[in-house]
C-alpha cells in the first residue's frame, strides 16, 4: 500500500472540520438512539457493522504506554459502538502484535471480528506465516484469512480452504489495494473461490463501479473496502471547502462521513475500514454506520459535487 498524505496531515490544514469529529462515543449513541447498520455476510448470513478499522501504519507501534494508549481508546470507542472488523497483516510491522496485545487486555477479546493475510509464497511458508499471525492476535480461531495483494493466491487458496473445512479460520478472502488489480479479483470472485474480497474504492476512485461491485453482489462474496479515502488524498482536494447544504439531507456533518457514506450506499458494501490512531477521527469515522444513508438520487449528487472540485 502507498503511503501518500495521510489523513491527519491533511485535517491539520483544514477549517471546516464539525462539531460531529469532537464527539465522544456515549455522545454519538445519544444522539443516534440506535446501533450501527448491519449487513449480511453473503456466504453464512452472520450480519457485520458496516464500519470497521484498518491498521496498517496507525498499529505499527511499540510497546511502552506512550505509544499503545491512544490505540487503547481506539480499541475501547469502537466496542462501545458497536464496531467489529479489525483488518491486518504480516506486511504491517507490529500491528498484528498489538492488536493482539490490546484486544486481550480489554476484556473485550471476543467481541471484535479479526481479519489478517497471508504475504508470502510458497506452501509451507505461507502456513508457518499465518500460524504466527494466530499467535500474534491471540487468536485459536480467526474469523477471516485473506491472501494479500494476490500473492501466491492459487497456492494459499488450497491451504485456506483446509483450514476452513478444519474449523481453524470461518472465512476466506483476497485482497489487494489497486485498480489494476481489479480484473484479477473479479475473476476470483466470479470463481466461487472466496468468501470476501477486499479492495480500494472512494468517491474519487470509483473503477469498482465498473463491474466488481456487482460481481461481488451477484455471487455471494462480501466486500470490504481500503482506501475509502484515497491515502488522505480527498482531504486535501476538499481544503477550504464547506461542505455542501443538502448533506445534511443524509445526516451528514463532517467530510469523513460524506466520503464513507458514499461508499455504504452501495449495497454491495460490508463493511469499509479506514484506519486511524486518533479516537476523535474513529468516533467519526463509525458515525457513518448510523442514521440515513444516501439513495440513488443522493449518490449521483455527491458524485457530481466532487467532480466539480
Amino acid at each position: 500500500m502507498k503511503n501518500q498524505l495521510s489523513r491527519r496531515e491533511a485535517l491539520s490544514h483544514i477549517c471546516t472540520l464539525t462539531s460531529a469529529v469532537a464527539l465522544s462515543a456515549s455522545e454519538l449513541m445519544a444522539n443516534n438512539q440506535q446501533t450501527m447498520m448491519l449487513r449480511e455476510i453473503p456466504s453464512s448470513k452472520e450480519k457485520l457493522p458496516l464500519v470497521g478499522l484498518g491498521s496498517w501504519i496507525q498499529f505499527d507501534v511499540g510497546k511502552s504506554d506512550d505509544e499503545r494508549q491512544g490505540l487503547v481508546q481506539v480499541l475501547k470507542s469502537m466496542n462501545s459502538l458497536g464496531g467489529k472488523l479489525i483488518d491486518s497483516s504480516p506486511m504491517y510491522g507490529r500491528a498484528e502484535e498489538v492488536i493482539g496485545d490490546l484486544t486481550a487486555g480489554s476484556g473485550n477479546a471476543d467481541k471484535f471480528f479479526y481479519a489478517t493475510k497471508v504475504w508470502t509464497t510458497g506452501k509451507q511458508a505461507g502456513i508457518d506465516q499465518m500460524n504466527e499471525s494466530f499467535r500474534k492476535m491471540k487468536r485459536k480461531k480467526m474469523d477471516l484469512m485473506q491472501i494479500h495483494n494476490l500473492q501466491d493466491w492459487q497456492t494459499h487458496i488450497k491451504t485456506l480452504k483446509d483450514w476452513k473445512e478444519q474449523g481453524k479460520i470461518r472465512y476466506v478472502g483476497i485482497t489487494h489495494y489497486a485498480v489494476s488489480a481489479h480484473e484479477e479479483l473479479e475473476r476470483i470472485v466470479k470463481s466461487g473461490a472466496v468468501d470476501f474480497v477486499q479492495f480500494n474504492y472512494s468517491i474519487k476512485v470509483r473503477n469498482a463501479e465498473k463491474s466488481l461491485l456487482k460481481a461481488a453482489k451477484d455471487h455471494g462474496v462480501a466486500v470490504i473496502i481500503n482506501e475509502p479515502f484515497d491515502s488522505g488524498n480527498l482531504f486535501k482536494l476538499i481544503k477550504g471547502k464547506s461542505l455542501p447544504a443538502w448533506a445534511a439531507d443524509y445526516e451528514i456533518n463532517s467530510w469523513a462521513r460524506f466520503f464513507l457514506k458514499y461508499i455504504l450506499a452501495n449495497q454491495a458494501v460490508n463493511c469499509v475500514i479506514p484506519g486511524t490512531s486518533d479516537e476523535k477521527h474513529l468516533i467519526d469515522n463509525l458515525g457513518a454506520g448510523f442514521g440515513k444513508l444516501p439513495d440513488e438520487a443522493g449518490i449521483a449528487k455527491m458524485a457530481r459535487f466532487i467532480e466539480s472540485i
